[in-house]
C-alpha cells in the first residue's frame, strides 16, 4: 500500500486520514500470469494499481490476430477507464504478462473516495490522464524496419525485455516471433 500512496502523492497532497481512507478501500489482488484484469465483452468493474508485475493491453483485429497495444508495469495505474466510467462493454483485454501483485478498487469504493476526500477528483483526474496516455501510446512506427522498432522498444522498455514472453513483444512490434528471434540474434 505504501507504493500506491507514494504514487498518488505525486499528483496532489493528502492528509493522514485521507491516505488511511484510501488504504482501507484498497484490496490486494494476486493475478497469475495469463489471467485477465479485465476482458473484452465485459464491463470493467475495478481500477488497479500495479505494485509489481506487467499487464498488457491487447485486442483482436478483424483477421482474428491478437495485437498487443501497450504494456503497464510496476507502480502504474491500470484500468480500461473510459468503459469503467461509462459502465460500457470493453473491446480490449488487460492481461497479466507476469504474476502480478495489485491493489484494486471496486467501482463503488473508487467513487466513494470522491465523496469523502476534498481534492480527490483533481488527483484522480491526473492519475487517469497518465494511465490513459500510457495505454494510448502508439506502438512502434510500422514504416520503420523491424530492427529499428525492436531497438526503440529496448530503449523505451528496458525493464520488460527479459520479463515478458517474446510473443507479446513480437505482437507489439508487428512482427512474427521467428522474425523477432532473428533480430535479437543479429543484435547480440
Amino acid at each position: 500500500m505504501e507504493e500506491m500512496i507514494e504514487y498518488i502523492l505525486q499528483f496532489g497532497n493528502l492528509n493522514k486520514q485521507q491516505t488511511e481512507l484510501i488504504t482501507s478501500k484498497g484490496q490486494i489482488l494476486q493475478l497469475k500470469k495469463d489471467a485477465y484484469f479485465s476482458e473484452a465483452g465485459r464491463i470493467p468493474k475495478q481500477v488497479g494499481f500495479v505494485v509489481e508485475g506487467v499487464i498488457r493491453g491487447c485486442y483482436y483485429n478483424n483477421k482474428g490476430e491478437e495485437i498487443t497495444r501497450c504494456f503497464i508495469s510496476d507502480r502504474s495505474l491500470v484500468c480500461d477507464y473510459v468503459n469503467f466510467e461509462a459502465s460500457t462493454v470493453s473491446s480490449e483485454y488487460l492481461q497479466a504478462c507476469t504474476d502480478c501483485h495489485l491493489i484494486i478498487f471496486p467501482k463503488t469504493d473508487w467513487e466513494e473516495l470522491s465523496y469523502n476526500i476534498v481534492g480527490w477528483d483533481n488527483i484522480r483526474n491526473k492519475m487517469v490522464q497518465l494511465c490513459m496516455y500510457q495505454k494510448s501510446r502508439k506502438g512502434p512506427v510500422i514504416s520503420q524496419d523491424a530492427t529499428s522498432r525492436y531497438l526503440e522498444f529496448m530503449e523505451n522498455f528496458p525493464s520488460l525485455i527479459n520479463r515478458i514472453p517474446l510473443s507479446y513483444i513480437a505482437s507489439y512490434l508487428g512482427v512474427t516471433q521467428q522474425s523477432l528471434s532473428r533480430i535479437r540474434k543479429n543484435i547480440r
